[in-house]
């Protein structure tokens, strides 16, 4: 696996080194020992899939808070999305910033994202499927959002989106509110 740094503080762009031959290819997505020697937790606990039949579909940016935020690997094994981290951190450098970057079912890029960070992302593709594995279980007392086109960020979506076409957003992430940096 290659591993490359993102421009925000502890987030990782993850890259296979597939083994190919006549057959298609074998590699490795996940290693904790390759993990552990970049300071990345690989304990993931729970998986889940998204599944976007259209394209421009628009989710997030979504966040758990204490005592159950949690890491994440997201990768796509069908279509292809805009997929975008913002550093919500109070205590890092790179507090308030977003990456995005684009991941797909083509590219096998993963994309590592540390606690204490919002992340959404929109399909660049029909019918995308999006595979998140975490280091701690979905507590429904614990989701939190920000809105998807907050000033604060500036987040250069590759698609307008409505906030009334449902296809594009869901009303609840269409009305999540704005960021409020903790002092």
């Amino acid at each position: 696996m290659i591993f490359t740094a993102t421009p925000l503080m502890d987030a990782w762009l993850i890259e296979i080194e597939p083994q190919e031959d006549s057959r298609g290819c074998f590699s490795r997505s996940v290693c904790s020992d390759e993990f552990a020697r970049h300071g990345l937790n690989a304990n993931f606990v729970q998986q889940s899939i998204s599944w976007n039949p259209k394209q421009s579909t628009l989710r997030g940016l979504h966040y758990q808070i204490p005592p159950y935020e949690e890491d994440k690997l997201v990768r796509v094994t069908q279509g292809a999305v805009f997929d975008v981290i913002v550093d919500i951190r109070s205590d890092s450098a790179t507090c308030g910033k977003w990456f995005g970057v684009e991941l797909s079912a083509a590219n096998h890029r993963q994309l590592y994202i540390p606690k204490g960070f919002a992340h959404g992302f929109q399909t660049l593709q029909d019918d995308t499927d999006v595979f998140y594995q975490m280091t701690v279980p979905f507590h429904s007392d614990a989701p939190r959002g920000i809105c998807f086109d907050d000033t604060s960020f500036n987040i250069d979506w590759p698609f307008s989106v409505d906030r009334n076409n449902q296809t594009q957003i869901s009303s609840a992430d269409a009305n999540l509110p704005t960021w409020e940096p903790s002092k």
